[in-house]
């Protein structure tokens, strides 16, 4: 049962199974949002309380366009948004809070606490920056208990930081980290790779993304050139189904679109033979799946290319995920921040077998992995390449 405090008695009418309270002196009426689209249409809110919109994954959603947009019949609406960070940089309130604080704009207030990145857990300062109301009505003997337990259980790590210090930090643990990867941002210079290149090819369900990534050294560092297929017609469907702007990829040039419903495997194949050109390819890790289909593309316009089969098991990807690891961490991966490749690495997770191998898991992971899957893919296969020619050369070594 809702208690009324009597302060409000004669300002207010509560009507708890509409979930509505009434203004009486203005005839106002605040009223609690059900986050469906449609119930946000028709509406003409003067003020929008978002909270906890850092639950709302990828860079759009209906509901918020559909609320945001029905306030344009007002002169000065106003929103209010109240919420835990978003786990990714992707994600609709990061991409928000980013433009609040880069842009300057006088009519955006921003305050964000949050916890320095790379902290302890056992900070009491990061504590203190990412809970203002700590030892007022926010438990410090409590989040003391929390961060203990986080810091003795490394599985709850990632939850803490982005729950308790408000960090932007998936919980759940990614196989690279947004800081590691952003180590990586470098512009990749594919131009001036004038040695041996490998590449990675994912194909994907007719509907989905396919990946084709390549990579080539430049001064000891991977250069990075990844390339996306996916079907024009349905792109709007998928980008709300994965939370990812296709669309406005694909105008900027960072996506290839085939006409139809379907990925074409004949447009992929001509578009892998002209990007191809040119470049001294050693070797194409593929997955074995539909790998046919897209043969025979390729034979019928004429593009020999070395494909060389790659498992997706623990065997094959394991080694190949150790070695992308290493790369990135040594920052010898420069990819630019290509948007598609970046989202991808934000959803990859990992599984293990009882061995401690690892693989890429697509069943955990949050949205699309086909390019880290081929990128890894990529990493692989040169190493094993650099592998087979250092024992070649061994066995012609005489002491």
């Amino acid at each position: 049962m809702i208690q009324q405090s009597p302060k409000i008695a004669d300002l207010v009418r509560i009507v708890p199974s509409g979930k509505r309270i009434i203004g009486l002196p203005m005839n106002t009426e605040f009223r609690a949002m059900s986050a469906e689209a449609k119930t946000a249409m028709g509406a003409s809110p003067l003020l929008i309380i978002g909270d906890e919109w850092g639950q709302v994954r990828g860079p759009q959603d209906d509901f918020i366009d559909s609320l945001l947009t029905s306030q344009g019949a007002h002169e000065n609406p106003l929103q209010i948004i109240i919420s835990t960070q978003a786990a990714s940089d992707a994600d609709w309130l990061s991409v928000q809070i980013d433009d609040a604080l880069k842009s300057g704009d006088p009519k955006i207030v921003c305050h964000l606490y949050a916890a320095p990145e790379g902290c302890d857990l056992m900070d009491e300062s990061a504590w203190k920056a990412a809970n203002p109301a700590l030892g007022l009505f926010r438990s410090e003997d409590d989040l003391r208990e929390q961060m203990t337990q986080a810091q003795r259980m490394p599985s709850m790590e990632n939850s803490a930081r982005n729950l308790l210090l408000n960090q932007r930090v998936s919980t759940e643990s990614p196989f690279v980290s947004p800081d590691v990867w952003k180590g990586c941002a470098l512009s990749p210079k594919m131009d001036a790779v004038d040695g041996p290149v490998f590449a990675g090819l994912d194909l994907s369900a007719r509907t989905d993304l396919t990946a084709l990534v390549i990579v080539g050294k430049v001064d000891g560092v991977w250069q990075v050139q990844p390339h996306f297929w996916t079907p024009e017609q349905g792109i709007h469907d998928r980008s709300k189904r994965d939370r990812a702007p296709y669309a406005v990829w694909a105008a900027e040039g960072h996506l290839h679109t085939t006409a139809g419903a379907t990925v074409d495997y004949e447009i992929v194949a001509q578009d892998m033979a002209a990007i191809l050109a040119g470049l001294d390819v050693q070797a194409i890790a593929y997955d074995r799946w539909r790998i046919d289909l897209l043969k025979k593309e390729l034979e019928r316009v004429g593009c020999d290319l070395p494909l060389v089969p790659w498992g997706q098991g623990y065997k094959d990807m394991a080694p190949a995920l150790d070695a992308l690891e290493a790369e990135l961490l040594n920052q010898r991966i420069a990819h630019g921040m290509h948007p598609v490749l970046t989202m991808c690495a934000a959803n990859a997770v990992v599984t293990k077998d009882p061995t401690g191998a690892r693989k890429l898991d697509k069943s955990r992971a949050t949205g699309r992995i086909d390019g880290m899957q081929a990128l890894a893919m990529a990493i692989g296969v040169a190493v094993a390449a650099g592998e087979e020619q250092g024992h070649a050369a061994s066995e012609f070594c005489f002491v």
